[in-house]
């Protein structure tokens, strides 16, 4: 690392500290004011936050070389080439590919699948239980690809976002009076685990790049919009997922 990257990287991590710092304050004061019992090992947890801290730092800084960059400057070839239908494919391919690696729904998915075998709804064994968690994971990524496709769309026609939301949200509450209910809560947190560490970083930079591109739209009113359209889209296909399997 250059002289001049070193103390790039320690204001970075830093920054990072700084950023945790609030959430070890809140755990330490329970602990030790409300609950009133000495941190368990403490050694580990000191050496986890720093493995933390080290991990946040790193992840930032590869957001800000790697992720965002490639995203905006695909969007910009991609509003170069001047084809609509390329771009949709790339926008479900990046909303389907970047979900299914999603760490926050691979591990959402493999513990509603033990929930499920415990609650009677499929059979209680590893393959019945892998093939509900792989069924889910699809799922949400398919809805999310098509969400992302729909959210480029918007931005290349120049529709009101809060149209597309509002009506969103209507079908979620028409799909939760017929949805079994056992699959309810598993919907509506699937729409919240898409939007996590991989999916957000390259879908803005999606957005945001290709609003740039496009002449007579604004990046700040039109590049946005995109991860609502991801958090959306999940609660109704896995409701539907739902319904189906039952």
């Amino acid at each position: 690392m250059s002289k001049q990257g070193l103390p790039a990287f320690l204001h970075a991590l830093l920054g990072s500290f700084r950023d945790l710092l609030p959430i070890l304050l809140v755990v330490t004061f329970f602990q030790l004011a409300v609950i009133r019992q000495p941190l368990p090992n403490l050694f580990d947890m000191l050496l986890g936050t720093l493995f933390v801290v080290i991990g946040l730092t790193l992840f930032v800084q590869g957001l800000e070389l790697g992720l965002f960059p490639i995203g905006g400057s695909m969007a910009h070839a991609f509003a170069r080439k001047g084809s609509v239908s390329w771009l949709l494919l790339f926008a479900f391919a990046l909303g389907f590919g970047t979900t299914v690696a999603e760490p926050a729904l691979i591990a959402v998915a493999g513990e509603a699948a033990e929930v499920a075998a415990e609650g009677g709804m499929i059979d209680n064994n590893p393959l019945a239980k892998a093939r509900y968690a792989r069924g889910l994971r699809y799922t949400v990524a398919l809805s999310v690809g098509i969400a992302i496709a729909l959210g480029v769309l918007r931005i290349i026609r120049g529709w009101p976002v809060h149209y597309l939301i509002v009506g969103g949200y209507v079908g979620v509450i028409v799909m939760t009076l017929f949805a079994p209910r056992e699959i309810i809560g598993i919907a509506y947190d699937s729409g919240g685990v898409t939007t996590s560490t991989i999916t957000v970083p390259l879908v803005t930079a999606l957005g945001v790049g290709l609003a740039a591109a496009i002449k007579g739209r604004n990046p700040m009113v039109d590049g946005f919009g995109l991860i609502a359209f991801a958090s959306l889209t999940p609660m109704i296909f896995v409701m539907a997922y739902g319904m189906l399997i039952r």
